[in-house]
């Protein structure tokens, strides 16, 4: 198997070596949207045992902990070990716009999807103007 030379390499394992990166939590890279009514995060979490995500809701605070095992190869001599592992956790703040209660999870593929819905008290809605003649009556949108 070929290998291609990264001068630098060295020098990240030295750094890890020297700063025991292993025992801190990993980041993990996510997108969020909003479509329509809800707010969809989707974290990337290749190689994780469904087992050990964690997600949970503190009052304003979303956690996502999770945990890979690393790849235990007896006798292996390792070429290159650059798949991390070990623990990951995100936090994130969420507002008072969203149904805590109603948020969902799930974990296909390596991707963990969380679906938070929007509060009915922060949906958009129409509001009926009405004016002393019965005629005149509008409706505008706030």
């Amino acid at each position: 198997m070929s290998m291609s030379f990264d001068p630098f390499s060295q020098l990240d394992r030295i750094a890890q070596s020297i700063f025991d990166t292993s025992r801190q939590p990993r980041m993990m890279p996510v997108d969020l949207f909003r479509e329509g009514d809800q707010y969809v995060l989707n974290a990337d979490l290749p190689g994780v045992d469904p087992g050990s995500v964690d997600v949970d809701v503190d009052g304003h605070l979303l956690t996502i902990r999770a945990q890979r095992s690393a790849a235990n190869r007896e006798g292996a001599r390792w070429l290159a070990q650059e798949r991390p592992f070990g623990s990951y956790a995100r936090q994130f703040s969420i507002g008072d716009d969203v149904n805590a209660e109603g948020i969902s999870a799930t974990y296909d593929n390596g991707v963990l999807s969380v679906v938070i819905p929007v509060a009915e008290r922060a949906k958009p809605r129409k509001i009926t103007v009405e004016s002393m003649s019965e005629q005149n009556k509008k409706v505008i949108s706030a």
